[in-house]
């Protein structure tokens, strides 16, 4: 039961289903858990248009239209996104500084492609591009982590200053899914892989000077289901006494979360321990970077 000043708790909704050529484990272990209830109860949909190039996409607030199947229609499996034949259902979720929108962009047999090729694709850094500097001391980094994007970006955080690597075609194929999906543009991914649960992020803020300040970040989740918790600045610290309570999201195989501004500003986010889970999960933060002339 989730109190006033305790965790904003989301339960889970989807279920997962069985893909040809996908591990047997992997299907039956990673549990894609959606959200049925959220912080607040408005629904929107976004129309299929072209994306906004100065990264200023906007999402209407009409009700979202459920699409029934034909009798005996078939899926097609295939690890490059479809066209959206309507538009996604999003969930709002808003508190004091906080904005931020979540749908579940792919169905599992997506989500399971995607998975798989990310795997056969992502090339993760090693030696000292996998240690971080905090407080003037190197540690390895408790996830494997790979950036991605256009030619000539570079990204700098923890002391590291990261060379995007050309586009993937299953990477460059998830951006085009979410520039559909939120009408913003985007020339960079952060890649994270946390092999099971001890895997870990802690409290941060996504706010480099590199980062284009009107376009926010879209983070796609794929494999295992995991807590992500955001904090809001004030309640941080033996002294945080005077900020809203934490807000905890459970993150679905499949889902985006869309993090606008002010969130950066005012609240930090982490991806915590699970102890119980097993399975891998692969993260895929979207960004828009300020190209340096």
């Amino acid at each position: 039961m989730c109190g006033r000043h305790a965790f904003l708790c989301l339960p889970a909704l989807l279920r997962f289903r069985s893909l040809p050529g996908t591990p047997a484990k992997l299907t039956s272990l990673l549990r894609g858990e959606g959200m049925d209830r959220f912080v607040t109860r408005s629904r929107k949909r976004l129309g299929v248009g072209e994306p906004d190039q100065a990264c200023h996409g906007k999402k209407s607030r009409e009700a979202p239209t459920q699409v029934q199947k034909a009798s005996g229609e078939e899926e097609e499996n295939t690890s490059l996104p479809k066209e959206f034949s309507q538009p996604i259902p999003w969930r709002k979720i808003e508190a004091e500084g906080l904005d931020c929108d979540y749908s579940l962009l792919f169905n599992t047999e997506e989500a399971n492609e995607l998975f798989n090729a990310l795997e056969r694709e992502v090339e993760y850094f090693t030696g000292d591009q996998a240690k971080v500097q905090v407080f003037g001391k190197s540690y390895s980094v408790p996830r494997r982590q790979a950036t991605y994007g256009d030619e000539g970006l570079t990204y700098s955080f923890s002391g590291l200053r990261l060379l995007a690597r050309p586009w993937t075609p299953t990477l460059g194929s998830i951006r085009d899914a979410v520039t559909k999906a939120t009408g913003h543009t985007f020339n960079f991914v952060l890649v994270n892989r946390y092999k099971d649960g001890l895997d870990h992020m802690g409290e941060h803020r996504d706010d480099e000077r590199e980062l284009d300040p009107s376009c926010p970040i879209a983070s796609v989740s794929l494999g295992a289901a995991r807590d992500f918790v955001f904090r809001h600045r004030n309640s941080r610290g033996a002294g945080g006494r005077g900020g809203p309570p934490p807000v905890k999201l459970e993150l679905a195989h499949g889902s985006l979360l869309l993090m606008s501004a002010p969130t950066n500003t005012h609240w930090y986010h982490s991806l915590p321990v699970r102890k119980k889970s097993h399975m891998p999960r692969i993260n895929l933060t979207f960004r828009r970077i300020l190209k340096r002339l």
